[in-house]
C-alpha cells in the first residue's frame, strides 16, 4: 500500500496538499494563500526576504503616495508663518532672526522690526541708539543658521502663498521621480545654492527670506527630467519665463536666491538623472555631496571676505 503523506510541519496530520514552491506537503493550517495555489509558511517568508523593493526610475524607494514630503515641507512653512503672524506679522522681529543677514544690522527696541541703518556694528548699535537698539547677528557674525532657516520663512500672505503652490504642484511630481530621500537632498541643495548666490551678490545689509530660491530648483530639476524622457517642455518653460518676470517686475524680490536656487536645483537633477544605473546610488551621493562642498565652500569663503 502507498504511504499516506503528512505534513512537514505537523507530522501527525495527513495531507494530500503540497506547496507550490518547495513541494513538501502541508496541512490546513500551514497553507498559505499564493498566486497560484497555496505556499507553505517558510517559502513565504522566504519570498517575503527575496522580493526586490520597487524603486523609482532613479533609484529611490517608489512609494504609495509620493507627495507627503512635499505636504511636509508646506506644513513646516505654514507653521513657521503662522508663529511670525502671532508674534507680530509685520512687526515681528522673528523674521530676521530666521532671514539671511549677510552682516548683522541694529534693530529698535521701541519698534521691532525697524532697524537703524548707520549702526553698522554691535558698539555703534549701542552707543548711537543709546542702548535703544539690539543687534541682530548675521550669517558672518556666526548665525550660520539663517543660511537654511530664510527658505521657510515668510511675512506676506501672497509670497507664502505662491510659494506654496508652486511647491504643491512641483513636489509630489518630483518625489514620484525621485523618492523621498532624493527628492530631499534636492531641496536642500536647492534652497542651500539660493543662500549661497545670496551671501555672494545681494547687499550686505538686506534681509532675504521665502522659499523661492528651492522652488526655482525644483524647476530646474524638473527641466533636467523632462528633457531626459522626451517630454514637452515647453509649459516649464512659460512657468519659468513667468516667474523670472515677476523676479524682476515686482520691488524686493531676491533675483540672486532665484538664480542660485536654479543653478542648483538644475546641476542636481543632472547627477540624479544621468547618475550611470550600474552604480547610481553611489555617484549620485558622490555628486550631491561635491555640489553641497563647492557650496559651502562659497559660503566659507564669503565669512572670511566680511569678516
Amino acid at each position: 500500500m502507498t504511504e499516506v503523506p503528512t505534513c512537514y510541519r505537523h507530522p501527525e496530520r495527513e495531507t494530500y496538499i503540497r506547496c507550490q514552491r518547495c513541494d513538501r506537503p502541508i496541512c490546513p493550517d500551514c497553507m498559505r494563500d499564493a498566486a497560484v495555489g497555496f505556499q507553505c509558511p517558510s517559502c513565504v517568508v522566504e519570498g517575503a526576504k527575496s522580493t526586490r523593493t520597487a524603486k523609482t526610475p532613479y533609484g529611490g524607494k517608489r512609494t504609495t503616495n509620493p507627495g507627503v514630503l512635499s505636504i511636509g515641507l508646506i506644513a513646516t512653512n505654514v507653521a513657521v508663518w503662522l508663529a511670525i503672524v502671532v508674534s507680530g506679522w509685520q512687526n515681528s522681529s522673528l523674521p530676521y532672526r530666521l532671514a539671511l543677514l549677510p552682516t548683522g544690522r541694529c534693530e529698535s527696541l521701541d519698534e521691532p522690526g525697524s532697524f537703524y541703518l548707520g549702526a553698522t556694528s554691535e558698539r555703534l548699535c549701542s552707543v548711537a541708539t543709546n542702548s535703544d537698539g539690539r543687534w541682530v547677528d548675521g550669517v558672518s557674525e556666526g548665525a550660520y543658521w539663517q543660511l537654511l532657516t530664510n527658505g521657510f520663512a515668510h511675512i506676506e500672505l501672497w509670497h507664502i502663498g505662491f510659494n506654496m503652490l508652486a511647491l504643491w504642484f512641483l513636489g509630489p511630481q518630483l518625489e514620484m521621480v525621485f523618492g523621498r530621500v532624493r527628492f530631499l537632498a534636492l531641496y536642500l541643495v536647492s534652497l542651500l545654492s539660493g543662500s549661497a548666490l545670496v551671501y555672494w551678490l545681494a547687499d550686505e545689509q538686506s534681509a532675504t527670506l521665502g522659499a523661492s530660491g528651492a522652488v526655482f530648483g525644483l524647476i530646474g530639476a524638473l527641466l533636467v527630467v523632462a528633457q531626459k524622457v522626451g517630454g514637452d517642455v515647453r509649459s516649464l518653460l512659460i512657468w519659468l519665463g513667468l516667474n523670472v518676470f515677476i523676479t524682476f517686475a515686482v520691488p524686493n524680490v531676491s533675483w540672486q536666491g532665484h538664480l542660485g536656487g536654479f543653478i542648483g536645483g538644475f546641476l542636481a537633477g543632472l547627477v540624479l538623472v544621468y547618475a550611470p544605473k550600474a552604480r547610481r546610488t553611489t555617484l549620485q551621493v558622490a555628486g550631491l555631496s561635491v555640489i553641497a562642498v563647492v557650496v559651502l565652500g562659497a559660503m566659507v569663503a564669503r565669512t572670511a571676505v566680511l569678516a
